[in-house]
């Protein structure tokens, strides 16, 4: 199933410790060490893929699956006033362990510790790029 040298198989394995969110027999969720916010957790497959380019779509379906459910008790514990999902694919990406994961991040308001940094580009494409875009993502599909 996992890949020896793994840390999440090692904790899903039982051989390294984790706070154990939930469990079953497709997935492991358990609270991400950084705590960026408070019951930042982590979602994974029992079955190791390294990431989202090499995950079977039945590893996907069941891990995404379970991601409301986890996610709605979060909201229902702690109250925040809204929250982020967050998949990173590569070390450009800030992968950091090649196990995929899910991170829900709760948020809790103005300086809760988490910020996307996000900058748009809109003005960049015209209607015609954007649509142009979208037909060769859709002829990639396989």
């Amino acid at each position: 199933m996992g890949h020896e040298d793994c840390i999440f198989c090692k904790i899903i394995n039982g051989e390294l410790p984790s706070a154990k969110v939930y469990e079953d027999e497709h997935v492991y969720a358990f609270l991400d060490l950084s705590q960026v916010t408070k019951g930042h957790t982590l979602v994974i497959p029992k079955t190791h893929t390294k990431n989202i380019y090499e995950t079977p779509s039945d590893v996907a379906k069941e891990l995404f699956a379970r991601v409301p459910k986890i996610a709605k008790a979060i909201k229902e514990v702690y109250q925040p006033i809204g929250m982020n999902l967050l998949n990173n694919n590569e070390a450009p990406a800030e992968q950091s362990v090649f196990h995929l994961h899910i991170h829900i991040i709760p948020r809790y308001g103005e300086g809760d510790g988490y910020d996307l940094g996000w900058t748009t580009h809109q003005d960049n494409y015209s209607t015609e790029d954007l649509q142009q875009i979208a037909k060769e993502i859709n002829e990639g599909i396989k």
